[in-house]
């Protein structure tokens, strides 16, 4: 199995000696979709999954979800997150067993969701589903100091509720100057480019594990499909995901690498519990 580059005790060490207030920013992948931000003392989850949910979930059927990647970090630890943020209702964007024990930990977080799924949201974290702050294609909102947009994505088509609110979306974080853009689960759709391109984002975060019928789940960019797509939207840096978490979906972030490079498209891999700094 992986072992993450530090994790459970080395990683919160790191997460506390990095809190620094001097308008920079840090990044940890958690593995998956999952990272943690922190910026001027304020922590954000990304689609955080630290738990075997999915694991046990599928143990006895034909689609196995065997997990690659040690556990980074037990989410009953992380009560000093100010939010999280889940793109859509799939379990490791959405996982009660990581996002229960953090409010439990933290009543407080702020949790910010796809506006379409705010029932779904409220019946699987068993919460008042009005606690949710809800983000729409096209909206935004201002939490902890942090304006957050949302932008639909395709997860493997764009996909609408009938009041036409998107179920799949992407996070734009703006602050201080910065910005972020988590994709969550996507492939790459007309207007997707012109959408994104505006923001002009320091750092994009994409998953590269491509799409294959087989695996019989929605599918993502490929690794090439997400250094184009950084190009494109004029990303100053790529980082990928959605890889090393369950051996029957995964991909090998090296056809990602190849094609930053070939395009002249900044980029960096993390290993899983590593940092990354502004």
């Amino acid at each position: 199995m992986i072992q993450p580059l530090q994790s459970h005790d080395a990683l919160l060490a790191d997460i506390r000696a990095s809190d620094r207030r001097d308008g920079s920013f840090r990044l940890w992948w958690l593995g998956q979709s999952g990272f943690l931000l922190q910026w001027q003392g304020v922590h954000v989850l990304l689609d955080p999954y630290l738990s075997d949910s999915l694991t046990r979930k599928y143990s006895q059927t034909d689609k196995p979800h065997v997990r690659m990647t040690e556990l980074v970090i037990d989410p009953a630890r992380l009560s000093f997150a100010d939010i999280a943020t889940s793109t859509h209702n799939h379990t490791d964007h959405l996982d009660a067993e990581t996002l229960g024990p953090i409010l439990e930990a933290n009543p407080s977080l702020k949790l910010v969701i796809a506006e379409a799924n705010r029932a779904f949201v409220a019946d699987r974290l068993e919460v008042d589903a009005a606690t949710a702050i809800g983000v729409d294609d096209g909206t935004s909102v201002e939490v902890s100091g942090i304006r957050i947009f949302g932008v639909a994505s395709a997860h493997e088509t764009v996909e609408r509720d009938e009041h036409g609110c998107a179920k799949y979306l992407g996070y734009v974080l703006q602050f201080g100057g910065w910005t972020i853009y988590h994709s969550g689960d996507t492939v790459r759709y007309e207007g997707m480019t012109e959408k994104l391109r505006p923001f002009r984002a320091d750092v994009a975060l994409l998953p590269i594990n491509g799409r294959a019928p087989e695996r019989r789940v929605p599918g993502n960019l490929f690794g090439r499909e997400a250094a184009q797509l950084a190009v494109d939207i004029e990303a100053k840096l790529v980082i990928p995901c959605h890889f090393e978490m369950f051996e029957f979906n995964t991909a090998s972030p090296d056809e990602f690498t190849r094609e930053c490079r070939r395009l002249g498209q900044p980029f960096k891999v993390l290993r899983c519990g590593e940092q990354w700094h502004s």
